[in-house]
């Protein structure tokens, strides 16, 4: 164990977990990123090998006992009826019925959604009428053939955190210094940081700028394999991945017919994999596109708000080599025809993705990091509440070069890194000077 990975355990106790020994259980299950390291905290918070091994064990056994998967539902419910009841682990949601005046458990896998739920379960764990948690729920079964519902929840522990600290996350970011602290989000998303210069560490952090920083647009473009998408489809639930297809207005933005909002409406970042190979069916999508990039907001009948990030995501297929060494290249070259000057002019960051390593196990590390869904919560809540974006328009000093939108893109970044490696919002002067720096170049 590394002297970091030490101070992480002593910390933040039960709050981070081996990463290595994700990988290891993840090759041969399907289950949730944060489900295994729940699981892993709990049976493998050691380093002697044995109780590892013995961990390892005992978490495949939770999940093939207690996991339900969506083609197992009619084996699970009867099982419980069977039995009187069982412990799962599965994403529970409550909603309120307006109709009966009362609450109803939903069970995403064990395809119920009429489960009878105590009232103190809800109360205690708010997120459950917010979209729901992934829990640990025994579920039993009710004989009473007057009573309208077949199955009820006796217990329930959840896996997702339900409440977050953020003056408990701040207190314990302030025992780390702002190298630690950048090398432990790097290992949270599962690498090895002395595998990486200081550069291709600001490259990965910025692909967790949209998840901080309301309205942000990021692009990267680089060769295939770099994990490029990782971050919006495994490393938060409020982040959404859209893999390349068809869109429109309709999905993205707002669907007319049922006076519903898009998706813009329901995530922190909305990313679009193979961006070259987006096929946009109405044009004035783009333009609307362009709206919300610029004003963060759109009008289509109604006039919607929306905090969402966007990020573009893409493969260069050409010589790497030869696209970036010959000024006639357009570094822009794999978006779709739609993108034109003004959606280019609108992106606030760009990584330049070919400085960034293929996957190899050689990136893993084998350290410590934060379990994946506490940090998603503390990236959620300064999202949410923390604005550094006036601290730094009053402390940056650009040149007269920088107006507009290229102002604001700076600014923008650099609050964002405050947020990230910063939440208590003060650095040194050297280390603004640094951000400001890299984000002037992005």
């Amino acid at each position: 164990m590394t002297a970091l990975s030490a101070k992480l355990n002593a910390v933040f106790p039960g709050r981070v977990v081996r990463k290595d020994l994700v990988q290891r259980v993840k090759k041969g299950t399907n289950v949730p990123t944060f489900v295994l390291e729940f699981l892993l905290a709990r049976y493998c918070a050691t380093d002697d090998p044995d109780e590892i091994e013995a961990g390892l064990q005992a978490v495949n056994e939770t999940i093939q006992g207690n996991f339900v998967r969506p083609n197992e539902s009619n084996a699970a419910q009867s099982l419980v009826q069977r039995n009187g009841s069982h412990k799962f682990i599965d994403k529970v949601r409550v909603v309120h019925k307006e109709s009966e005046k009362r609450h109803w458990a939903e069970m995403e896998n064990f395809g119920s959604k009429r489960i009878a739920i105590n009232e103190r379960h809800y109360r205690e764990n708010q997120r459950l009428l917010e979209g729901g948690l992934w829990c640990e729920a025994t579920i039993a079964y009710n004989s009473v053939e007057e009573d309208d519902y077949t199955f009820l929840i006796e217990d329930i522990r959840p896996i997702q955190i339900s409440r977050f600290d953020f003056d408990a996350f701040v207190a314990g970011r302030e025992k780390f210094t702002r190298d630690e602290w950048l090398d432990a989000l790097l290992a949270t998303i599962g690498l090895e940081p002395a595998e990486l210069t200081s550069r291709q560490k600001f490259h990965y952090l910025t692909r967790l700028v949209p998840l901080v920083e309301q309205n942000y647009n990021l692009i990267e473009l680089g060769p295939p394999g770099t994990g490029k998408s990782y971050a919006f489809s495994e490393f938060s639930p409020y982040a959404t991945l859209i893999s390349g297809g068809q869109t429109s207005t309709a999905i993205l933005f707002y669907n007319k017919v049922r006076r519903q909002v898009g998706i813009i409406g329901y995530w922190d970042v909305v990313a679009f994999d193979e961006v070259g190979g987006m096929r946009i069916k109405d044009p004035g999508t783009v333009q609307i596109l362009k709206d919300y990039m610029a004003n963060d907001r759109f009008s289509l009948g109604t006039e919607v708000t929306a905090p969402a990030s966007l990020a573009f995501l893409g493969n260069i297929y050409d010589s790497i080599k030869a696209v970036v060494a010959n000024p006639k290249e357009d570094l822009l070259k794999p978006l779709p025809p739609e993108f034109d000057i003004a959606v280019i002019h609108r992106f606030h960051n760009y990584i330049p993705g070919w400085e960034l390593p293929p996957n190899s196990s050689s990136l893993l590390t084998n350290e410590y990091g934060f379990i994946t869904d506490y940090l998603a919560e503390a990236l959620h809540f300064v999202n949410k509440h923390r604005n550094f974006y006036s601290a730094v328009k009053k402390r940056a000093e650009l040149g007269d070069g920088f107006q507009g939108r290229d102002e604001t893109a700076v600014y923008k970044t650099v609050a964002a890194f405050l947020k990230l490696l910063h939440p208590a919002g003060e650095c040194s002067n050297a280390e603004f000077d640094e951000y400001v720096a890299y984000a002037v170049e992005g």
